[in-house]
């Protein structure tokens, strides 16, 4: 059976502590672009939510940390995040790199900024 999660610190206290420390940097980076978020356990990984919806997803896996969905319609964002975008709308960030935080910074505050604006598309559907 799978382990179920009840907390994010549950989620990232089930990591191997050079693990955690990554997965700590990426909860507080995200919370940091998305003021007035919380965080629940969805699909058994972090998730962060904002006005009662969840804006975005991450986990760790064996070889990368995953960021789910993506936002869509900034071009100028798309090249940097090409290295690590799949064709689901997900980002996977090796762990035998350095995990780009500002970069997720910066995808977070456009998910919130996709979330505020009705004129722009909806974010990817890869987990809403």
């Amino acid at each position: 059976m799978a382990q179920r999660f009840a907390t994010v610190d549950d989620y990232i206290g089930s990591f191997p502590e050079d693990i955690q420390l990554i997965l700590a940097e990426v909860r507080r980076t995200i919370r940091n672009a998305a003021p007035g978020s919380v965080e629940t356990i969805s699909y058994q990984m972090p998730t962060i939510v904002l006005d009662g919806k969840s804006l975005v997803h991450f986990a760790a896996w064996n070889h990368h940390i995953g960021l789910y969905p993506l936002p869509t319609a900034y071009p100028a964002i798309e090249q940097e995040v090409a290295p690590y975008d799949t064709d689901k709308g997900t980002a996977r960030f090796p762990l035998r790199e350095p995990i780009p935080y500002e970069l997720i910074g910066r995808l977070t505050a456009l998910l919130v900024e996709q979330r505020t604006r009705p004129d722009l598309p909806p974010p990817h559907q890869a987990m809403t």
